[in-house]
C-alpha cells in the first residue's frame, strides 16, 4: 500500500505505529515493576485500562465507518489502520494509578474518556489537543477521592536509618514531627511528606522504589530510565529534553527552599515527574513544532511544577504538562520552525 502525502516527500521506514511500539516496550520495565512491586492487582488495572482504551477506538471506528453496511471491510480496514496508540494511552493512564483493585471502575472510565472524548472526537491520532493519558488522570482524581489512596510497595524500605537522613542533613537542621512508621502508611506519599516535614525515604528507596506508597509507574526509576534510553537510542525522543524538564523542576525546587541542595534528588526523585518527564511530556502532537520552542516548553514545564508544588503541597505534574498542553500553539505562533530544505541567504559582500 502506497501513502501519499503533502511534500516534503520523505521515504522512511518509521511509522506512527513503529514508534507506539517501541514506546510500549519501553514502557514495559516501568509496567513489570508496578506488578511485582504491588501484586496481581496492578496487573489488573493494567489490563482493565489498555483493554478499555483499545476497545473505545475498535466501537468509536466501526460506528463512525458504519460498520453495518459493510462489516468484513470495515473490520479488515481497523484492523490495517490500528497504530497502537490506544494501548500506549491504556498503559500510560494504568502506570498512572494507584494499585487499588477497589478502584477498577477508574482504568474503564478513565480509558474511555482519554480514548473517546480526548483522542477520537477532535480527529484520532494526531489530532487531539492535549495528552490524552493526562487528561485521563486529571479526570479520574477529579471525580474520585479513591485516586488520593495510594497503597504502599510490598517491598519495605532498604535503609530504614535514612528515613529522614535528608532532613537532618539540612541547613538549617529540620526538626521533624513523625514516627518512622508513619513512612509507610497508605495515601502518603513521598512528595506529600516533603512539604509536610514528615519523613522521607533514602534516595537510595526513591529510586528502586522500595516502600514508596504511589502510583504503578511512578515507583521504580530505575525501571523508567531503562525505557527512556531505549527510547533515545531508538531515536524517538530527544534525550536533552526531559532532562531539561527534570534538572530545572530539581534546581528550581531547591531555590524555593533557600537554595538548600538537600532538596534536589528527593525532588526529582518524588511523585511522578521522570514518568511524565519522559513518556508524556514528549508527546509528539502536544510539544512545540520547533528546537527553541522545545526548549522554552520544557523549561517553562520546570518552573511551573516546582512552583506549584510548593504551593499547594501535591504532585501537579500531571496539571502542569496539561496547562502547557493548552499553550503549545502560542509558542508555535511565536517561534516559526524552519521550512524543510531551507538554506539562510548569503550576506552579500560588501563591495
Amino acid at each position: 500500500m502506497r501513502i501519499l502525502s503533502t511534500a516534503p516527500h520523505i521515504r522512511t521506514r518509521r511509522t506512527t505505529k513503529t514508534i507506539m511500539l517501541d514506546v510500549l516496550i519501553a514502557l514495559l520495565p516501568a509496567a513489570v515493576a508496578g506488578i511485582v512491586y504491588f501484586g496481581w492487582q496492578a496487573a489488573v488495572i493494567i489490563a482493565i485500562a489498555m483493554a478499555s482504551a483499545a476497545l473505545t477506538e475498535f466501537v468509536w471506528y466501526l460506528i463512525e465507518h458504519k460498520v453495518w453496511r459493510g462489516g468484513r471491510e470495515t473490520l479488515r480496514a481497523f484492523a490495517v489502520q490500528f497504530d497502537f496508540t490506544s494501548l500506549v494511552t491504556g498503559l500510560l493512564l494504568a502506570l498512572c494509578l494507584p494499585a487499588n483493585i477497589d478502584g477498577w471502575y477508574m482504568p474503564l472510565l478513565g480509558s474511555i474518556f482519554a480514548v473517546g472524548v480526548v483522542k477520537m472526537l477532535f480527529g484520532g491520532t494526531g489530532k487531539n489537543i492535549v495528552n490524552p493519558a493526562i487528561a485521563g488522570r486529571i479526570f479520574l482524581f477529579i471525580s474520585f477521592t479513591a485516586m488520593t489512596v495510594y497503597p504502599a510497595a510490598n517491598f519495605g524500605p532498604l535503609l530504614d536509618d535514612n528515613l529522614a537522613i535528608w532532613q537532618t542533613n539540612s541547613n538549617p537542621p529540620i526538626t521533624p514531627t513523625w514516627t518512622p512508621q508513619d513512612a509507610l502508611e497508605t495515601g502518603a506519599t513521598q512528595l506529600g511528606n516533603i512539604f509536610n516535614l514528615k519523613p522521607v525515604l533514602s534516595n537510595l528507596d526513591l529510586f528502586l522504589g522500595t516502600g514508596v506508597a504511589g502510583c504503578i509507574g511512578e515507583t521504580c526509576k530505575l525501571a523508567l530510565l531503562i525505557g527512556f534510553v531505549y527510547l533515545c537510542v531508538r531515536g524517538v525522543v530527544k534525550w536533552y529534553l526531559p532532562v531539561l524538564y527534570i534538572g530545572v523542576t530539581g534546581l528550581f525546587a531547591v531555590a524555593l527552599e533557600g537554595f538548600n541542595f538537600v532538596f534536589f534528588l528527593p525532588s526529582i526523585l518524588s511523585g511522578g515527574l521522570i514518568l511524565g518527564a519522559c513518556f508524556m511530556a514528549t508527546d509528539y502532537v502536544t510539544t512545540p513544532k520547533s528546537t527553541l520552542g522545545n526548549i522554552i516548553y520544557f523549561i517553562a514545564l520546570g518552573l511551573l511544577t516546582a512552583g506549584l508544588r510548593k504551593a499547594t503541597g501535591m504532585e501537579v505534574v500531571s496539571f502542569c504538562i496539561l496547562l502547557m498542553n493548552f499553550l503549545v500553539f502560542l509558542i508555535d505562533l511565536a517561534i516559526k520552525p524552519r521550512p524543510f530544505g531551507y538554506v539562510r541567504a548569503k550576506k552579500e559582500a560588501k563591495k
